[in-house]
């Protein structure tokens, strides 16, 4: 299994899938934050739990030849392409997988060595026909504290013929490369989808080597790189990148491009890479959490016996990205380079990811239609 090629094809649905979140949520009108990382991670564990159909289905989805393959890439991005790098100068990050299972279900040998070898998940027998109640504040308290406290309240209820739940909790620190000034940081306008404007902080830096800009027709991306490892050559590279599209209300017509253009996400679509003149980007601070389930009706997967819940936040600021999700499944039954600088002013609508560029992973993704909601 080639790592990148999998994620690559992982990467396609992404941004499809981004646009059912926000119309069967309230993120027509708010911001928007998930981890398709953390997502994925629970809907390869899900074909290999629900089989038939709904295996066949998600193999489709994810573009993968089987549920070896899923399992291989799985395991590969918890334990390589998500590993901690804060001993050598890089973002801080955890990850980590839980099941809890049911004490009165048969307890198969081939299953805790794929739950605790494959997918590094902590294994536990509860009873959720007398004490469901208490399984849930048990997966809440374990989320808390592996999202160091960021993600709370994952699950709000469990029945008692709950079978099993498989929580994934996903934790990033990284401090930008170039960190802002924020003596530079000052109050300007922002203008909202619906032509209303709003006063908020904007970073802002100058023509930095370290930052790259590319202009495509109708948008730019500009990419932040985040402080990696000591270890160049080895340690994985972490990224922000923004999307803004050049008009102030065309967030939506950018995102229906992109969703429909393959390679996007994997970089084989390259824009036109230019000099940057001044970067204003404005803080910000939110969590959105939403049911992953029926999201993934319009992706033609029916998931009528499992309920996926899904929760994440993100902070931006001078300094870097603080970001954690969680996910949990309940089981029941180039071209020349021009002398033009542009500017890169994110003052309307626009669309970030947070990825690793070696494996091509897409950590977090979002939209930010107002930074001063919280």
């Amino acid at each position: 299994m080639d790592l990148q090629t999998s994620v690559g094809k992982q990467n396609e649905i992404v941004l499809n899938f981004a646009k059912h979140v926000i119309a069967t949520t309230d993120a027509k009108t708010s911001n928007l934050v998930f981890s398709p990382a953390s997502i994925n991670v629970i809907l390869s564990f899900l074909a290999v739990k629900s089989g038939g159909s709904t295996a066949n289905h998600i193999l489709s989805l994810l573009q993968a030849s089987s549920i070896t393959e899923l399992n291989a890439v799985s395991s590969k991005v918890i334990t390589d392409v998500l590993a901690d790098s804060t001993a050598t100068g890089g973002p801080t990050i955890s990850v980590a997988n839980g099941v809890w299972m049911d004490k009165s279900l048969p307890v198969e040998p081939c299953f805790t060595s794929l739950v605790e070898n494959t997918y590094k998940a902590n294994f536990n027998q509860v009873d959720f026909g007398t004490k469901a109640d208490e399984v849930v504040e048990e997966v809440n308290a374990w989320v808390e504290n592996q999202t160091r406290g960021l993600i709370t309240d994952l699950l709000s209820f469990a029945s008692p013929e709950t079978d099993l739940i498989f929580a994934n909790a996903l934790f990033f620190h990284g401090r930008w490369d170039e960190e802002f000034n924020p003596s530079l940081t000052k109050d300007s306008d922002f203008h909202r989808l619906d032509g209303t404007k709003l006063r908020v902080p904007f970073m802002s830096a100058y023509a930095s080597y370290k930052h790259r800009l590319e202009v495509y027709q109708g948008f730019k991306v500009l990419h932040l790189p985040y402080r990696g490892g000591s270890n160049y050559l080895e340690d994985n590279r972490f990224s922000m990148q923004i999307c803004l599209p050049d008009d102030k209300d065309g967030l939506h017509a950018m995102l229906e491009s992109l969703s429909s253009c393959r390679g996007f996400l994997n970089g084989y679509i390259p824009g036109q890479c230019v000099s940057i003149g001044e970067v204003k980007i404005p803080t910000f601070k939110f969590g959105f959490d939403f049911d992953v389930s029926k999201a993934l009706k319009g992706l033609g997967l029916e998931t009528p016996l499992e309920k996926i819940v899904h929760k994440a936040c993100i902070e931006v600021d001078e300094v870097g990205t603080k970001a954690a999700a969680a996910t949990a499944v309940s089981f029941c039954g180039g071209i020349l380079r021009p002398q033009k600088k542009y500017d890169f002013v994110a003052d309307h609508p626009f669309l970030f990811l947070v990825k690793e560029y070696r494996s091509g992973l897409v950590l977090f993704l979002g939209q930010v239609l107002d930074p001063s909601m919280h």
